[in-house]
């Protein structure tokens, strides 16, 4: 079994989750009543929606994190699952990203906003 699909079995069992088809059109999506949540690209590739003002609050420890990789300008985060490590990681950040929206469901703007799929070029280890 892949890291990712390790990752997606637990968060599947999150009550405040669930599987939908992800806005980008590639691999699997899990998402609450607000917004798209976590997007499973591949066997080590998620694109996490934490919104803008998350990543702002932990963006030193992000950037210190050789597991994710931070887009200029988006508010979802890529996280690298390679071990049981950065499976922790991405359900600690889950929460947080759940927590987010569940606070302030649109304070990103509107609610499809597009994850890092296909954004992967603009890739910088800063966010502003």
């Amino acid at each position: 079994m892949t890291t990712a699909l390790r990752a997606m079995t637990r968060l599947a069992g999150w009550p405040d989750l669930s599987e939908a088809p992800p806005s980008c059109g590639t691999g699997r999506a899990l998402r609450s009543a607000g917004a798209e949540i976590v997007h499973f690209h591949s066997d080590h590739s998620v694109d996490l929606h934490l919104s803008a003002r998350t990543i702002r609050r932990f963006q030193d420890e992000l950037k210190n994190s050789t597991a994710v990789r931070l887009v200029l300008g988006s508010h979802w985060v890529t996280i690298h699952l390679d071990c049981d490590s950065d499976i922790d990681l991405l359900l600690t950040l889950a929460s947080a990203a759940l927590q987010a929206h569940q606070a302030s469901p649109y304070f990103d703007g509107p609610p499809a906003v597009p994850c890092n799929e296909y954004r992967s070029a603009a890739c910088a280890r800063g966010f502003t």
